[in-house]
């Protein structure tokens, strides 16, 4: 769910779930981006982009994973997102590269690798003064570069992106936070799974957690990225694919913790 003004959010979720779980629902509003392509009135946002070479700090390898070189799917700079971010990026991480595997190779190979394992993903940053445009090895797709504006939005989860405990809510009513969410903000939701986006929550379109939970917390989403025909890029039927980093991870600047995971009708 997204508001292109924050002074919407507390408004329309106490006018929709009442003053108490209003205001819970509300203080779990993030702010994040869509990622759109440039027009003349949104031109690129720093040095975001999808596809196109790595951005990476001189000596750094390429990332692989059974031995097979990943994909580079887009660039984040987050220098250019922060002052929208505040608080919500406790550290500077400049570039961020999103790989994943995806490699240009017969079928019956493919098949042999173990794409949703966690080392089929990785985020790595780099110094945006250092470095370089680094392009991807085969049999690793390279996707042509395709600059991006981040639009400003604040966002409430998705429905099942809620937990239980996150907002009250009458048990004799709603079979869980989920039911609430889903019955009374559903026309809310522009389900834009489709769509690519940074930060905030992600959209959903299926019965599906992206964010999954620790001690600190649900996990930061940091990218989502939908099927794109123009670029040639897809996750099977209707499929996006979502990057996030565990709370503690982030603070500590360590996005070898990040992973990625695919959803698909």
């Amino acid at each position: 769910m997204k508001f292109d003004d924050p002074a919407d959010v507390s408004r329309v979720c106490t006018d929709r779930l009442g003053e108490g779980a209003g205001r819970q629902f509300a203080a779990m509003a993030r702010r994040g981006f869509r990622l759109i392509r440039p027009t003349d009135t949104a031109g690129p946002t720093g040095r975001c982009r999808l596809g196109g070479p790595a951005l990476l700090d001189p000596g750094t390898p390429w990332p692989e994973h059974d031995g097979m070189p990943l994909s580079l799917h887009a660039v984040l700079d987050t220098d250019a997102l922060a002052p929208w971010l505040g608080d919500e990026l406790p550290v500077r991480p400049g570039l961020l590269n999103f790989f994943h595997l995806d490699p240009d190779v017969p079928y019956e190979v493919l098949r042999s690798l173990d794409v949703s394992g966690p080392g089929a993903a990785r985020v790595l940053p780099a110094d945006p003064a250092r470095a370089v445009g680094t392009v991807a090895p085969e049999p690793a797709r390279r996707y042509p570069a395709v600059p991006v504006h981040a639009g400003e939005v604040t966002m409430l989860p998705d429905c099942w992106d809620v937990e239980d405990e996150d907002i009250e809510f009458d048990r004799d009513q709603h079979w869980g936070a989920a039911s609430v969410v889903l019955s009374e903000m559903g026309d809310l939701d522009g389900n834009t799974a489709g769509a690519h986006c940074a930060f905030g929550w992600p959209d959903t379109s299926y019965t599906m957690k992206v964010t999954s939970r620790d001690v600190d917390g649900p996990a930061v989403h940091l990218l989502q990225l939908a099927e794109d025909a123009d670029l040639g890029w897809g996750w099977g039927d209707a499929g996006t694919l979502y990057y996030t980093i565990p709370v503690g991870a982030l603070r500590a600047g360590d996005f070898g913790k990040a992973g990625a995971r695919v959803q698909s009708c």
